[in-house]
C-alpha cells in the first residue's frame, strides 16, 4: 500500500494534474483527490468508455486488451490506465536498474536538482522509448521541465518503460509496432502541453519532430522555441541541410558529435546491441558466416568488431576513401555491394544513406540471407522491392519476414528494414546511453539558459564538457585517472584539469 500511495504522490505532483481517481473492477472508486460530484461524475462516464474501448480492441484481436487509454479535450486531458499494472511495475522495477548503470544522469540530478535549470521548459522529445530514456525524461523532470515524449521509431519502444512512465503521470505517446499514421499522430500530440502552451525545447532523433514543426507548425518558431538537441547522425545531417538551405530556424545543438557520444554510443553500443538484435530474431550462428557491412563510419566499426569477434568473415562496403582504408589496415575486405552480394549470409547496413541494398542485389544473395539495417531510417534496403516482387511473404514472428524470390532462394528481413537493434532486441546498453544523454541535459540546459547566447545555427558543446562527461562514469568502471602535474601542464601548454585536446582532435 505504500508503494501505491508513493506512485499516488508522484503523479499528484506533476504540474497540470487536477486530480486522480482509482476504481475497482466494477467501477466504483475506493480512492479519490477530488470533491465526490466531481468522481462520481467522472468515474460513472469513463468506465462506460473503458468497457467500450476493451470491447472494440479484443473484437480486433481476441488475443489483445486495452492497457491504456488517452483522452484529450480542448481544455483538458484524461489518461486511463484500466489494465493490469504490472507492466508498469516491471518498467519501475528495470528503470531503477538503468539508473543505477547511468552514472552521468545521476550526476546532472545531484548538480541540478536543487536549483532547477530547466524550470519553464517545456520539451518535446522525440526519441526511442527505452529504459534508459526513461530515466533521461526523469532526470530532466527533476531538473525543473515539463515533458511530452514520443518515440522516433515505429518499433523501438519498449512498453514497460513506456507504461512506467505513464503511470507516473507524464504524457508519453509510444507504442511497440505503432504504424506510420499513427507515428505522425505520437508526434503531434507532444506539440501542445496541458494548459494548452506550446513546446519552448525540442529533444529530438532523427529530426522528424524538428521537420513536423518548421514545416507544418512554423507558428511555434517565431520567438517561442529556444533550441534544438538532436541526437544522432542523420538528424545531424539534416539540421546542416536545413541550416544550408535557409531552413533552419532556431539554434540547434549537435549532440550525436560530442566525442563521448558518438564514439561510445555510436561505436561501443552498437558493438553489442547489434549482435543480440540478430540472435534474439533468428538464434543463427555467427561464426563461420560470411557478413557484409555496409558502411565504415562509428556505428560500422562497432558492427565488424562485434560480427568478426563471433567468428564471422566479414566485408566492408564503403564510398569514402579514409574509412575504406582504415578497414583494409584493420584487415577486413572492402569491395562493392555487387561483389559482396553473392558470397555474404548476413547484411548489415550502417550508412544512414539511401539505396544500399536494392533488388538486383536481393536476387544474387544466398538461400536465407539475413538482411538487417542498424541506420536511422528504413531507407537503407528496398523493402518495397521485396514486397512487390517476392512470390511469398512468411511472417515468422514480430519483426522478422522470410521472403521467397522467384529464383527459388529465401531472404530473411529482419525489423521491416528498420533498427535492427531496437526493432529485435532492447537497444542499447544503459551505461553507454548514459554518455548519450548525459550529452542532452547539457545541451538543453545550454540553450535554454542563454538564449541570446546561440544564434541560429549549429552547434558543439564545449570539450571541457565532453571531459566532464567521460569522467562522470569512470568510477563505476574502477578506473584511476593520473593527473598532471604543475610542470608537465606547463610544458605541454595546456591546463592542468583540462581540456586535455584541441578542439580538433580526431580520437
Amino acid at each position: 500500500m505504500a508503494e501505491v500511495e508513493e506512485t499516488l504522490k508522484r503523479i499528484q505532483s506533476q504540474k497540470g494534474v487536477q486530480g486522480i481517481i482509482v476504481v475497482n473492477a466494477e467501477g466504483i472508486p475506493i480512492k479519490t483527490t477530488m470533491d465526490n460530484a466531481t468522481t462520481v461524475q467522472y468515474t460513472g462516464l469513463i468506465h462506460q468508455l473503458v468497457l467500450k474501448a476493451r470491447s472494440t480492441v479484443r473484437d480486433i484481436d481476441p488475443q489483445n486488451d486495452l492497457t491504456f487509454l488517452r483522452v484529450r479535450s480542448k481544455k483538458n486531458e484524461i489518461m486511463v490506465a484500466p489494465a493490469d499494472i504490472s507492466l508498469a511495475e516491471w518498467g519501475r522495477k528495470a528503470i531503477e536498474i538503468a539508473e543505477n548503470e547511468m552514472p552521468g544522469l545521476m550526476m546532472m540530478r545531484k548538480m541540478y536538482g536543487a536549483s532547477k535549470p530547466l524550470k519553464g521548459a517545456r520539451i518535446a522529445g522525440c526519441l526511442h522509448m527505452t529504459l534508459q530514456t526513461a530515466v533521461l525524461i526523469e532526470t530532466l523532470i527533476e531538473l525543473g521541465a515539463e515533458v511530452r515524449w514520443s518515440s522516433c521509431n515505429i518499433f523501438s519502444t519498449q512498453d514497460h518503460a513506456a507504461a512506467a512512465i505513464a503511470k507516473a503521470g507524464i504524457p508519453v505517446y509510444a507504442w511497440k509496432g505503432e504504424t506510420d499514421e499513427e507515428y505522425i499522430w505520437c508526434i503531434k500530440q507532444t506539440l501542445y502541453f496541458h494548459d494548452g502552451k506550446p513546446l519552448n525545447m525540442i529533444l529530438d532523433d532523427g529530426g522528424d519532430l524538428t521537420n513536423l514543426v518548421h514545416k507544418k507548425y512554423p507558428q511555434l518558431l517565431k520567438g517561442g522555441i529556444r533550441g534544438i538537441s538532436e541526437e544522432t547522425t542523420t538528424g545531424v545531417h539534416n539540421l546542416y541541410k536545413m541550416k544550408k538551405n535557409g531552413e533552419l530556424k532556431v539554434p540547434a545543438m549537435n549532440v550525436n558529435d560530442s566525442v563521448t557520444k558518438s564514439k561510445f554510443d555510436n561505436l561501443y553500443g552498437c558493438r553489442e546491441s547489434l549482435i543480440d538484435g540478430i540472435k534474439r530474431a533468428t538464434d543463427v550462428m555467427i561464426a563461420g558466416k560470411v557478413a557484409v557491412v555496409a558502411g565504415y563510419g562509428d556505428v560500422g566499426k562497432g558492427c565488424v568488431q562485434a560480427l568478426r569477434s563471433f567468428g564471422a568473415r566479414v566485408i566492408v562496403t564503403e564510398i569514402d576513401p579514409i574509412n575504406a582504408l582504415q578497414a583494409a589496415m584493420e584487415g577486413y575486405e572492402v569491395t562493392t555491394m555487387e561483389e559482396a552480394c553473392k558470397e555474404a549470409n548476413i547484411f548489415v547496413t550502417t550508412t544512414g544513406c539511401k539505396d544500399i541494398i536494392l533488388g538486383r542485389h536481393f536476387e544474387e544473395m544466398k538461400d536465407d540471407a539475413i538482411v538487417c539495417n542498424i541506420g536511422h531510417f528504413d531507407i537503407e534496403l528496398d523493402v518495397k522491392w521485396l514486397n512487390s516482387n517476392a512470390v511469398e511473404k512468411v511472417n515468422i514472428k514480430p519483426q522478422v519476414d522470410r521472403y521467397k524470390l522467384k529464383n527459388g532462394r529465401h531472404i530473411i528481413l529482419l525489423a521491416e528494414g528498420r533498427l535492427v537493434n531496437l526493432g529485435c532486441a532492447m537497444g542499447h546498453p544503459s551505461f553507454v546511453m548514459s554518455n548519450s544523454f548525459t550529452n542532452q541535459v547539457l545541451a538543453q540546459i545550454e540553450l535554454w539558459t542563454n538564449p541570446n547566447k546561440y544564434p541560429v545555427g549549429v552547434y558543439f558543446l564545449p570539450k571541457k564538457l565532453d571531459e566532464a562527461v567521460a569522467a562522470a562514469h569512470l568510477e563505476k568502471l574502477g578506473v584511476k585517472l593520473t593527473k598532471l602535474s604543475d610542470d608537465q601542464a606547463t610544458y605541454l601548454g595546456i591546463p592542468k584539469d583540462g581540456p586535455f585536446k584541441p578542439e580538433h582532435y580526431r580520437y
